[in-house]
């Protein structure tokens, strides 16, 4: 999940089905108030239910992640820079606006990472390489 300072949720991928939007709207806004209430020498973890929160703060930006309690929050920690290194090297200094324009492009770079809940690719190589060649077509 990627949201601003002021709670505007900017993208969200569920990969564990919920009832209703307004359930899913919840947990989003639940978790943005734990995490912008946090002190910045706080660590970037936290319990969430029978769930980890996993988020890191960069610019303007929260980017979240929910794990199962036995995952590594430092590969998360390390999987969400590598998504921001992928987006700032594809879109050229990323920036807000790029997320909120071209949001199936983020999703598409986030599909690439991603199967099914389960990391696939961590090469910010492959990846990138992959997103010219969709770019191409």
């Amino acid at each position: 999940m990627l949201q601003n300072r002021q709670g505007k949720t900017r993208l969200s991928r569920w990969y564990v089905p919920y009832e209703s939007d307004s359930e899913k709207r919840k947990i989003e806004k639940e978790v943005h108030r734990m995490i912008v209430g946090r002190d910045k020498k706080q660590t970037n973890f936290l319990e969430f239910r029978n769930h980890k929160i996993v988020y890191r703060r960069y610019a303007s930006l929260y980017f979240t992640l929910c794990i199962d309690e036995m995952d590594s929050e430092l590969a998360v920690l390390e999987f969400i820079h590598l998504f921001v290194e992928v987006l700032d090297q594809y879109f050229g200094n990323v920036c807000e606006l790029d997320l909120v324009f071209n949001f199936y492009k983020v999703y598409q770079i986030l599909d690439e990472m991603i199967i099914g809940g389960e990391t696939m690719e961590t090469s910010k190589r492959v990846i990138l390489e992959a997103l010219r060649n969709a770019d191409y077509y």
